[in-house]
């Protein structure tokens, strides 16, 4: 039963612990925006989603012994690949932050999150309602 419950939630806990993610880097990169030869940078949602729903991008544990295991599925949600943002407009001191690039991404993450949250909520109403019939 517990099982099928976060079967019924990993999507969407998923998303969130992206979106979190991806936040971070954004907002990083707005606080940057004046720092000298700063890079701008980005995740790609749809293939980090992608490779955590599927397991595709699974990091294998140190091992310090031959016959240690290794825990299969386990995906590292917080080392997507960064990529670096293209320029849009060249700057004299070598940074790469648009702010209105920035700013709506930014914006668009944040309402997505949001989003998430609400459909996850909703999700667990629905459950309470259906356990408790009110």
């Amino acid at each position: 039963m517990l099982g099928r419950l976060d079967d019924y939630f990993r999507n969407q806990e998923t998303a969130l612990k992206l979106r979190g993610h991806r936040q971070e880097i954004l907002g990083s990169n707005i606080a940057n925006a004046d720092t000298p030869n700063y890079k701008a940078r980005d995740i790609d949602f749809k293939a980090a989603f992608e490779a955590a729903r599927t397991g595709g991008a699974t990091k294998p544990l140190q091992a310090t012994h031959a016959r240690h295991l290794q825990p299969a599925g386990v995906v590292d949600l917080f080392a997507p690949a960064l990529k670096y943002r293209n320029e849009q407009q060249p700057s004299v001191d070598g940074n790469t932050v648009d702010m209105n690039t920035e700013m709506k991404e930014f914006t668009d993450n944040a309402i997505r999150y949001q989003a998430a949250v609400t459909f996850m909520t909703r999700r667990i109403e629905s459950m309470k309602t259906a356990l408790t019939g009110q």
